[in-house]
């Protein structure tokens, strides 16, 4: 369902914008009247905005490395040149790249996934913060996951675990300056086959093994034993952007299917 100009005049970055989740809340923010730039390192995102321009949408397609404060920096700088001022920022980026118990992880993949799925949401909240406050306020949406409680990715939980801390923490702190933190921590949920995938390796039997216990888990946690939509989070993410929950702050919402994570 889409909310007819729920976001007229408000600026919105929607960062991991190229595919997934990410590109759903750029494509639904954007119809719902916000000017939404989309950032992804990927350049599918550059094709991402061009059919959102041609359906006479204002958007801003940025390509960054957003697991650097730089690269953030660099994005939220010309966001302030082009539209003036950030009113939303929705933390998307992030994901496993392997799903493997943790015996089985080696140093460079634990830092990895830790510096995909949890410091482009650290490097995202200082980056705008700043803007925010000078600006009267906003809203940021960090996207974690109900996988903080799950099997074969300890440390995308630890990762995903961060973000829901660092929701609460900011939260507490930027109150006063009108600044509202959430998180929205989708469960399993069911996506067309990615562009670019995160682990580029085919997957050996054991890891198809492996994966699947996080399927079967998944299923087993949720009460409704099912996977959900993108749409479904899309409009939990949109909603705790929105107005309409101008009185949530500093909380993570699960969108599981009843898996409180």
């Amino acid at each position: 369902m889409i909310f007819q100009d729920r976001f007229k005049n408000k600026i919105a970055i929607v960062t991991g914008a190229a595919q997934g989740i990410g590109r759903g809340v750029a494509e639904r923010i954007a119809k719902e009247g916000a000017k939404t730039v989309l950032v992804d390192r990927s350049d599918v995102v550059l094709e991402v905005a061009e059919s959102l321009k041609k359906a006479g949408y204002d958007v801003l397609a940025i390509q960054a490395d957003l697991e650097t404060l730089a690269g953030f920096n660099k994005m939220s700088d010309r966001v302030i040149q082009t539209f003036g001022k950030i009113d939303i920022l929705i933390n998307n980026v992030g994901g496993t790249i392997w799903a493997k118990p943790f015996q089985h992880y080696e140093e460079e993949e634990i830092m990895k996934e830790i510096n995909r799925s949890l410091f482009p949401t650290l490097w995202g909240c200082r980056s705008v913060l700043p803007h925010m406050i000078s600006n009267g306020g906003g809203v940021i949406v960090n996207v974690s996951s109900v996988a903080t409680r799950s099997v074969n990715r300890v440390p995308y939980a630890a990762a995903k675990g961060g973000v829901n801390a660092i929701t609460a923490s900011l939260a507490f702190e930027q109150a006063p300056n009108h600044v509202r933190i959430l998180g929205v921590a989708p469960g399993g949920t069911e996506a067309p086959q990615r562009i670019i995938p995160r682990n580029e390796n085919p997957q050996t039997d054991e890891e198809r093994m492996w994966y699947q216990q996080i399927v079967d888990q998944t299923m087993e946690s949720s009460l409704q034993k099912k996977y959900g939509t993108i749409e479904d989070q899309v409009s939990t993410i949109l909603f705790a952007a929105s107005d309409e929950a101008k009185y949530i702050t500093g909380v993570t919402i699960p969108v599981a299917g009843g898996d409180l994570g």
